[in-house]
């Protein structure tokens, strides 16, 4: 009878373990979305897109279908979640807490930002006319964001005579900015609230005007410009100008002069700007050049001249001058000529000093131009991979330039450099805390893959010394490669969490961006997109041959249009990579560019081609991932969005995963992480964000193996 009861109680223990391991087995069970087929039908073609009932945010059906996104995300990741605590503090524990940054000086004030331990949000300050004066808190974001999920402060821009302050605030993530203004004498908030603007304002030397721009609340284009004077209501504002091409957007600034009040109309290939005297806000705009198909141009102010940066005749751009009496393109003369080996990034001007930022070899060099025609210098740097960059100059009558420098090993510093003794101050360098960094344990290089074509495609590396080329490091290639936007080889104290654990990191220069100047970026758009795709996957391919990683090692991370590229690459070589990170990915590239209401649509059609030309809609369909998604296997995969993204709507990533999940053959992790509270650019607070980096590497260490 003992015996009996013995093995009735093993059974009934081991049919209760077997009961929760189905229990566990069905909660491990990843959602499935429900298809309802829609037909989308253009040149002759249809499209069965069964998910396409994602796209209504404010269906409860929708949201449910995130929710249980994020739940399995959470469930299958579980076994991390102290993980990813640990590398949270760990990431925060080598941010100064209590920080400020280097003061610059405007107008008899010198501002700054700070932040206090603990703390979220910045603290915006400024001094009058010494640093030893007595602090005056402009705004303390932390008190101002209470009770939001996010905030967002863009925009702030003073009035000529100190007194008033505009600002913009964003609380959906939405990039849709109030506009309020603060008396910084008594600090009172004025009733003048505008919304659906883009945050930032141009004020008119009169110190009760200024010049704003409205977003259409729909597509999010920037459009029209505004006048708004102080004390009035905003339903009194003056149009003064309304962008009616569809492909373009529009701003309001003040040049660095201060002389004058410009407004800029943009898009991927043209722009056109018109100004007017800030002293007489009042008046009519003048036009500089009018817009031309395919010719770019920016302008700056300096005495009785504009200086323009443009690519008249001139694919990697050249500097002119014009009287400003006299603008237009046929007064235009050249100060620099083209190169056809130099890119000519853009200027910053002083009373005595023309300072002009230029890429060649991949590199950027800052070059110092005396206006009284003495002898020119550039700046050396001294590394073989690096970022240097014009920062923040609003003073015109100064001899110093202040720039910015990083490297992969070299923290971000800011310097003072002396235009006329050539000395060059460090004001400031990027401090990593925790006591473990030295730059001298890392190593950078830069390296060549050759594309299928033969072009060499630059790589930068960083890894701790002591990696071997063995085969077996873990390796996270990262790129971006459109809107000719270069990814630079900079410093991450958070990619420190990654190389301290073995793993190499790089970033793949493809094609798209622009580190080789304009052609670089023309290879790689329009009907030469996929050079960009088979770039990464080129890098990829000699990264392995070099044997520093091998296929079971090898990982890929993209976001937003480098999202599109993580998309591409795993329906063209899924088997080159253990596992894929697409942050906010543009992947459901037809039916976004058929979508004229979509936010940002309409001005893409320079970077990517218009489908409603079948020669473009074609080829876009060639390479669109939600549209080219098979049956076959893909890598592990962690794809991140924010429900409020106006950039990338979330439903792209979240139909592309539904599709995924349906047709893919594999056993591999697919996960969704879905932000309900944010967008494109997720958390506003300066620790919160690394919550989601936390949550990625320990996703990648997951799949090594790595638990601690």
């Amino acid at each position: 009878m003992n015996k009996q009861l013995v093995n009735l109680s093993l059974i009934l223990g081991i049919l209760s373990i077997l009961g929760t391991a189905c229990k566990n087995e069905i909660q491990m069970e990843a959602p499935v979305a429900k298809k309802i087929a829609e037909e989308l039908t253009i040149h002759d073609d249809t499209r069965i897109d069964n998910y396409y009932w994602l796209k209504e945010r404010e269906d409860s059906t929708v949201i449910s279908y995130l929710n249980e996104e994020n739940s399995y995300r959470e469930k299958v990741m579980e076994n991390t979640v102290g993980f990813q605590s640990d590398l949270f503090d760990e990431i925060v524990g080598r941010i100064k807490q209590t920080d400020m940054s280097v003061p610059y000086h405007l107008n008899g004030y010198y501002y700054y930002s700070r932040y206090e331990e603990g703390k979220e949000y910045p603290i915006y300050c400024r001094k009058k006319g010494s640093l030893e004066s007595e602090e005056i808190i402009l705004m303390d974001v932390n008190v101002m964001a209470e009770g939001h999920e996010y905030y967002q402060i863009g925009g702030l821009s003073v009035s000529p005579d100190n007194k008033l302050m505009a600002y913009g605030v964003d609380t959906v993530s939405r990039r849709m900015y109030s506009l309020h203004i603060k008396n910084l004498e008594t600090g009172e908030i004025y009733k003048d609230k505008i919304d659906i603007t883009t945050g930032s304002v141009a004020w008119a030397n009169d110190n009760k005007t200024f010049f704003y721009t409205l977003k259409d609340e729909q597509t999010l284009r920037s459009n029209i410009v505004m006048k708004h004077q102080i004390g009035n209501d905003a339903s009194m504002d003056e149009l003064i100008f309304k962008e009616e091409d569809e492909t373009f957007n529009c701003a309001a600034f003040k040049t660095k002069s201060r002389d004058y009040i410009m407004i800029a109309s943009f898009s991927t290939l043209s722009q056109e700007y018109k100004f007017l005297d800030a002293n007489t806000p009042d008046g009519e705009f003048k036009m500089i050049q009018s817009r031309v198909r395919e010719l770019e141009y920016g302008v700056d102010h300096y005495k009785d001249k504009f200086y323009i940066v443009t690519n008249m005749d001139a694919k990697n751009f050249r500097l002119m001058e014009t009287p400003v009496n006299a603008p237009g393109k046929e007064n235009w003369k050249e100060v620099i000529a083209h190169r056809e080996d130099v890119y000519l990034n853009g200027i910053e001007i002083f009373n005595k000093f023309l300072v002009v930022s230029e890429r060649k070899n991949g590199l950027v060099n800052l070059r110092i131009m005396p206006w009284d025609g003495s002898e020119e210098h550039y700046l050396d740097f001294g590394e073989e991979a690096y970022m240097a960059y014009i920062s923040t100059n609003p003073e015109f009558n100064t001899d110093i330039l202040r720039y910015g420098y990083t490297s992969m090993t070299t923290p971000g510093s800011t310097f003072d450099y002396n235009m006329v003794s050539k000395k060059k101050e460090l004001l400031k360098q990027q401090e990593v805390l925790g006591g473990k960094f030295d730059k001298d344990n890392y190593e950078t290089k830069r390296l060549y893959a050759t594309a299928d074509d033969d072009t060499k495609i630059p790589v930068s590396i960083v890894y701790k010394k002591g990696m071997e080329k063995n085969g077996k490091n873990p390796f996270l290639l990262y790129a971006y490669g459109s809107y000719g936007h270069t990814i630079d080889p900079t410093f991450s104290s958070v990619k420190l969490s990654l190389l301290d654990r073995g793993f190499v990191f790089a970033i793949a220069h493809i094609r798209g961006g622009q580190i080789y100047g304009r052609q670089w970026y023309e290879d790689g758009k329009l009907l030469k997109k996929k050079n960009t795709f088979t770039d990464f996957v080129d890098v990829a391919n000699f990264v392995i041959e070099e044997k520093y990683t091998s296929t079971d090692h090898l990982y890929a991370m993209g976001g937003s249009a480098g999202g599109l590229l993580m998309g591409a690459v795993v329906n063209i070589a899924p088997e080159l990579f253990n596992g894929v990170i697409a942050a906010v990915p543009f992947v459901d590239v037809m039916t976004t560019m058929l979508d004229e209401s979509i936010p940002l649509t309409t001005a893409e059609y320079d970077e990517w081609g218009n489908p409603n030309d079948k020669e473009y809609y074609d080829y876009m369909l060639s390479y669109s991932p939600y549209d080219n998604v098979e049956a076959k296997d893909y890598p592990n995969m962690l794809v991140t969005t924010g429900l409020h993204d106006s950039q990338v709507q979330y439903w792209e990533p979240a139909k592309w995963v539904a599709k995924l999940r349906d047709m893919k053959t594999d056993k591999n992790k697919l996960l969704m992480y879905c932000n309900m509270d944010t967008g494109h650019g997720g958390a506003s607070g300066r620790f919160e964000r690394y919550k989601k980096t936390a949550m990625e590497y320990a996703f990648l260490f997951m799949l090594e193996g790595i638990e601690e």
